[in-house]
């Protein structure tokens, strides 16, 4: 495990705000990185205090940034981004005004994209063991069972 470090308060909120300014972070995950300082007793709350006031951790900004990033560069699905989400507390209020962010037209063009890309490297003894092993890809990825089943539907009958 690793050791923690001694950190004073100042120290903390110096090092948190840099971070803060170069990239969104949610109160989870400012709560991590605390977690492993030493810090003085009631020091975690006291900073999360002061970067929400002075903006520089937004939950709902960090929810579009996520939804965004996370669509676009990881290729991920609805059930999957709002997993991650809800797994570090952001209300659903800001998750799904953010979801709102990403059509349901553009949520099957990139999941018929990831699938046409996968295709050519899965193998299978039939279109059936093929499908399926497309299927279990997509669904780890986040897409939702109706609409992998929409376009992989979609593509057997083209």
């Amino acid at each position: 495990m690793p050791e923690k470090k001694i950190m004073s308060e100042n120290d903390a909120m110096i090092r948190l705000t840099a971070k803060c300014a170069a990239s969104e972070y949610c109160r989870a995950d400012i709560r991590k990185m605390m977690s492993r300082w030493e810090l003085p007793e009631g020091a975690a709350d006291r900073i999360l205090k002061r970067l929400q006031d002075e903006r520089y951790i937004d939950e709902r900004r960090y929810a579009h940034a996520f939804v965004r990033d996370k669509f676009r560069y990881n290729h991920w699905g609805w059930v999957r981004i709002e997993q991650e989400l809800r797994r570090r507390n952001i209300a659903q209020d800001f998750i799904d005004e953010a979801k709102a962010e990403i059509s349901e037209e553009a949520n099957l063009t990139e999941l018929r994209k990831i699938i046409d890309s996968k295709r050519r490297t899965v193998k299978g003894k039939n279109e059936y063991e093929v499908n399926a092993k497309l299927f279990r890809f997509a669904l780890s990825r986040g897409f939702s069972y109706s609409d992998i089943n929409e376009v992989l539907h979609t593509d057997i009958e083209e």
